[in-house]
């Protein structure tokens, strides 16, 4: 009797186990699933749908993640209830004004996050692109990324919504290869106590992400590289083989946070994104070839950290034909009347 319960505990043991596992990797499957889902980015300069509509389109099109540039409030009461997660961010001119009072940062949250429960806010954005020595309002962002991100746990919300701050690729002082990335040393007295902020909260940085104006700059990268379309390797970095432009520059920002004490961080890719007319290989085709190619791409990381699915946010979801110059108006995966401008897949 004993031998046989023995054996029917093991039995059960081992049956317990497998089922376990197979629980395990259906979890794993459904995370990694979830941060290969591809948001796109909604700018309304221009004469847009309403909110509705275009809440409504992003669910049409199986969009599960927006990224909102201010607390655009018609926006904020049509995502009520919606299953779209959101990064928000307050506009840069506010930043000030949070860095130096917290009232108004708490305030703010409040108003804007706090008020709605029902909203599936992801990442609050503390500043867009203003990580450079030129702007006035760099020394702002991490004193305001402080108050905003205590105004979300005095709000009972720092379990849910972390705060970061949006970068693009000009505070890199060096990129190729992609392991000799590094930050601009005039950079790092505004960028590092940042880096050093999100560590500690185990947020992630928020990167725009170009390929399609670093292919404008250099005669020397291919389009083909720029758009996921090579055949092979373009180059070997040590170990690592690059075979687009997106992983380079990628991994060259992480190869930068690695040297400035954040090789912990992971990337988020707030934007990224081709644009159909205006400049130098803009087309209808090359806007839907590099999104598309995107979309799946993402899915399984970069060769310096294979494996992982990158977040990635598309610029953007319409055309906004009040910006300049003429580039800057036709980034829209659809035109302001909601017509798609090609095919594209977010299933």
């Amino acid at each position: 009797m004993v031998m046989v319960k023995s054996s029917c505990y093991s039995s059960t043991w081992q049956y317990s186990k497998i089922a376990t596992m197979l629980l395990l990797s259906l979890l794993m499957a459904c995370f990694d699933s979830t941060g290969a889902q591809t948001g796109v980015c909604y700018g309304d300069m221009g004469a847009l749908p309403s909110p509705q509509e275009v809440i409504a389109l992003y669910n049409q099109n199986n969009i599960r993640r927006m990224r909102l540039y201010y607390a655009k409030r018609d926006a904020l009461e049509a995502l009520r209830g919606k299953n779209i997660e959101l990064i928000l961010g307050p506009r840069n001119d506010r930043l000030q004004e949070f860095a130096s009072n917290q009232a108004s940062a708490d305030s703010w949250v409040q108003t804007n996050v706090k008020n709605y429960a029902n909203v599936k806010f992801r990442y609050i954005a503390v500043g867009n692109e203003l990580i450079k020595t030129t702007d006035p309002n760099a020394r702002f962002v991490f004193p305001a990324m402080q108050n905003i991100n205590r105004a979300i746990s005095n709000a009972g919300l720092g379990n849910q919504i972390k705060v970061s701050t949006a970068i693009d690729t000009t505070v890199l002082g060096n990129s190729y290869p992609p392991s000799a990335g590094f930050f601009r040393p005039e950079i790092r007295q505004i960028l590092d106590p940042i880096i050093g902020f999100l560590v500690s909260n185990r947020a992630p940085l928020l990167v725009n992400l170009y390929p399609y104006f670093a292919y404008q700059a250099s005669p020397k990268i291919g389009l083909d590289y720029a758009l996921f379309r090579a055949p092979s390797v373009v180059f070997n970095d040590g170990s690592n083989k690059y075979q687009n432009l997106f992983d380079a520059m990628l991994d060259s920002v992480y190869s930068a946070l690695e040297k400035a004490g954040g090789g912990s961080l992971e990337i988020v890719v707030s934007e990224t994104g081709w644009p159909s007319a205006g400049g130098t290989s803009t087309s209808i085709e090359n806007a839907r070839i590099y999104n598309t190619n995107l979309i799946q791409h993402v899915k399984g990381g970069t060769p310096k950290r294979p494996g992982k699915p990158i977040e990635t946010y598309i610029f953007a979801m319409f055309d906004e034909l009040q910006k300049t110059p003429e580039l800057e108006k036709h980034w829209g995966m659809f035109l302001p009347n909601k017509q798609q401008k090609y095919p594209i897949s977010f299933n």
